[in-house]
Formats: structure tokens, C-alpha cells, sequence
């Protein structure tokens, strides 16, 4: 290789030095001299790097590969070449030109943060927000609470398709007023920390489930699927016992926290789809085996305050279990069904005396008709 002219910036000034370059007797190195310089340089060709960041394609910048406390351990100085023929035998003969330096250990620090990473957000996931979840359900106001509630409530209607229709909302009078029969019988001398909304969405699944601040949706498909209204009277009064014992606001805090992580980490500072996780999780989280026990007892002792069959209640457990070896309705997935549980209420019911239906025949049926 014939000497060449090239450019020369030390890295350390802002000057640029007129240089000759050419290769070393032993064809090992690149010889860099000139009239500015202190002395030749001798860069070794193994240890030559090139700078991909140009846009410039008739010249190449070189530098060398060196141990410094930089980030990439590269020297600062730089070689700017512009003789083609000089280029295309770097191109040629020298394969790891753009190759990567990283300094020693760099991968074993890389896999050293992303592993803390990953337990730090298994901790915040799988044990604070959960213990932070519990303490704010206990400590939010009842009416941030509620409001809360009605967001996701909502939230929850435009995930099952309020896009297709105006609303979802069953508003039938006849219907909303046999719904609140059911409700004001239920809720009769009992001591409650909430003011029930309860409504239903026009949906064929069969679903029904509890929202923050007292919040209670039933969904059009359980209706059609239920026998007589002291079922329903038995699935709300269940419901009840979650909104009492704050679980849906439980599961909603942790949902919205677990979301929130999760839209730092994906880059979604809006809240929009921490809102729709916290919709989704609520209509097909499984609560705990203890929460739903809790809320078997309530509704059983709320179904006696209020003189109802709990027979009711065991048969559209019995019901739900017929299905599963054919369709595992969404209650199912929800609300775990063991025989245990219809066990209990049947049993209960058996200690019952004096009890009357919930709804009379017209009211159950303006209660089944309330969608349309």
C-alpha cells in the first residue's frame, strides 16, 4: 500500500493535523506521520475500528480499540481517510472493522441490573402493591371510592361492546323497578358501609360482579340462565359481600397499580389502558378462596335477615356445575363453583322457616325483561 494522505485529530485538541499514513514493513500496522505530529504513530491493523456515524461515503474514520474508562474502550483520537483504493482494501482485508467493543464484564453487568430489574418489579408486583392495595382499601374515602367505581364500572360496559350500542345499560321501568325491589329487601335492616348501585348490562354472558364503592353489575345472560329470582337475589346478595369487604376495591388498587408498572414500562403515561386492565381483571379475577367463602356467609345471613330461600342460591350453583363438562360459564371462571359451596347453601336453607319468594312472578318476569 502506497503512502496516502489522510486527516489526523488527536481527540485531545480541536486541530487537525496533515498526515501521511502507509503500512508497516511487517504489514502489521498503520504508520501515521507528519509535520505536526510529535512523533510517528503506529497504529496496529488488528486493532483498528471504523465509526459507522457518517454519512459521508467517500471517506472512512477510523480509530483504535484501547482500554479507557470511556463507555465504548476506544481511543479518542480519530483517522480520516479519503483515498478510495485505500478504503476498499480496509473493506476488504480488515473483517472486524465495525466490530463492538464492550469493556470486560459488561454483559455479566448487563445481565447482573436487568435480573435486579426483574425482581425489583416482582417485588413491587407480587408484594408491596398487594400490601399497598390493602391498606389504601381501607383507608380511601368512600366517596374517591365511589367515584372510582363508576369509572370502571364504565369501563367495564365498553369493554363488553358499548361500541355497538349507545349503552348497555338495561333501563326498562318495569325491569329497574323489580331490580330494586330485590335490592331494598336485601339491604333491609342490614348495616352497610355502601349505598348499592346495583344495574344490569345487556350481555349474554353469564356474569355478574362487584366494582369499587358499591358498585354491582348482572349481566343479561345470568337472568336468562337463573330459574327464579331467589337465585339472583342469592348471586347479588354474594356480590354484596365482596363490595362490603372491600375485595373488588382490592383487586381494582392492585389491577391499576400493576398496571400503572406496566404503562411506565410501555410508555403509556395516559392511564387509558391501566383504566382497561382494571375493567377486564374485575370481570374475570378469581378471588380468593377466603374471599369467596366471606361472601358465601354474607349473602347466607342476608338471604335469612331478608326471609329468602337459599335453596335458591344451591340451585344455580347446581345449575352453573352442570355446564362445565360443555361450556365453563364466565361465572364459573370468576367465581369458582366447588359442591361444597352449593352444599352449604342447601344445608342453610334447610334451617330456614317462614321464608317467601323475593320477586312475585310479574316482577321476576319484568326483571328478566328489563334489557328489553
Amino acid at each position: 500500500m502506497q503512502k496516502t494522505e489522510a486527516h489526523f485529530f488527536d481527540g485531545l485538541t480541536a486541530g487537525r493535523h496533515e498526515v501521511h499514513v502507509a503500512l508497516s514493513d511487517d504489514r502489521q500496522a498503520m504508520i501515521i506521520t507528519g509535520d505536526t505530529l510529535e512523533a510517528p504513530l503506529r497504529w496496529s491493523l488488528m486493532d483498528l475500528r471504523a465509526l459507522s456515524d457518517t454519512s459521508h461515503k467517500g471517506r472512512l474514520t477510523l480509530t483504535r480499540h484501547a482500554d479507557t474508562a470511556d463507555e465504548a474502550p476506544r481511543d479518542p483520537a480519530r483517522l480520516v481517510l479519503h483515498d478510495p483504493e485505500l478504503i476498499a482494501w480496509m473493506y476488504r482485508t480488515r473483517p472486524g472493522l465495525f466490530r463492538r467493543d464492550l469493556h470486560k464484564g459488561t454483559w455479566r453487568k448487563v445481565f447482573l441490573y436487568s435480573g435486579g430489574a426483574v425482581v425489583a418489579a416482582c417485588l413491587m408486583l407480587f408484594v408491596i402493591l398487594p400490601a399497598m392495595a390493602n391498606t389504601l382499601a381501607l383507608i380511601i374515602p368512600v366517596e374517591r371510592e365511589i367515584a372510582f367505581g363508576k369509572v370502571v364500572t364504565s369501563q367495564m360496559e365498553r369493554i363488553l361492546g358499548h361500541a355497538d350500542k349507545k349503552s348497555l345499560r338495561c333501563e326498562d321501568p318495569a325491569g329497574r323497578a323489580a331490580l330494586d325491589t330485590m335490592l331494598a329487601r336485601l339491604a333491609k335492616n342490614q348495616e352497610m358501609d355502601y349505598q348499592i348501585s346495583a344495574q344490569v348490562f345487556d350481555h349474554g354472558m353469564i356474569n355478574a360482579f362487584a366494582a369499587p364503592g358499591g358498585q354491582v353489575v348482572i349481566l343479561r345472560g345470568l337472568l336468562d340462565k337463573a330459574q327464579g329470582p331467589d337465585e339472583v337475589a342469592g348471586v347479588l346478595a354474594h356480590e354484596i359481600g365482596h363490595v362490603e369487604s372491600r375485595d373488588a376495591t382490592r383487586h381494582a388498587l392492585r389491577t391499576a397499580g400493576s398496571a400503572g408498572l406496566l404503562s411506565m414500562l410501555i410508555g403509556d403515561f395516559t392511564g387509558g389502558a391501566a383504566i382497561a386492565l382494571v375493567g377486564e381483571h374485575l370481570m374475570t379475577a378469581a378471588y380468593t378462596r377466603d374471599a369467596e367463602a366471606a361472601a358465601d356467609l354474607f349473602a347466607l345471613d342476608m338471604l335469612k335477615a331478608a326471609n329468602v330461600n337459599a335453596t335458591g342460591f344451591a340451585r344455580f350453583f347446581d345449575e352453573l356445575d352442570g355446564l362445565q363438562g360443555f361450556e365453563i360459564p364466565a361465572y364459573l371462571s370468576s367465581h369458582p363453583v366447588t359442591a361444597e359451596r352449593a352444599e352449604q347453601a342447601r344445608g342453610f336453607a334447610q334451617s330456614q322457616s317462614g321464608t317467601r319468594p323475593i320477586l312475585s312472578d310479574v316482577e321476576w318476569q319484568a326483571l328478566r325483561n328489563i334489557c328489553q
